[in-house]
């Protein structure tokens, strides 16, 4: 089973990324967060990775984020209001997104995908 990766090609970070996974010779899929963000429960369960962090799920430093003025309403938005959101725009997520069984990780920081296995 391939890894799944949530990832836009035009984000520096996630091709720095895809570049670290390719370089450890693991198989994954990439998909495009924009034309498909991950769906509820795959937030969900991220979220649990993050310790129910919400924040840490949202591209905060993102065009979109911004424009919705969510840095001002994110203590006000429920969880399932901010899974919601993040379910339906794909560019308020923080990328690239990980997610397995066993592994959830935003972002890239390598100490993080340095546990990640094919």
């Amino acid at each position: 089973m391939s890894l799944k990766v949530y990832q836009y090609k035009k984000c520096s970070t996630c091709v720095k990324a895809l570049k670290f996974l390719k370089a450890k010779g693991i198989d994954f899929i990439e998909i495009d967060i924009t034309e498909t963000p991950p769906g509820k429960e795959e937030l969900k369960k991220m979220l649990a990775f993050q310790k129910g962090e919400i924040k840490k799920l949202f591209n905060t430093s993102g065009v979109v984020y911004r424009e919705m003025n969510l840095s001002k309403r994110m203590k006000e938005l429920s969880e399932n209001e901010a899974i919601e959101l993040l379910s339906s725009n794909g560019k308020l997520i923080k990328r690239p997104f990980l997610l397995t069984e066993t592994l959830g990780v935003v972002g890239f920081k390598e100490e993080e995908w340095k546990n990640i296995k094919g």
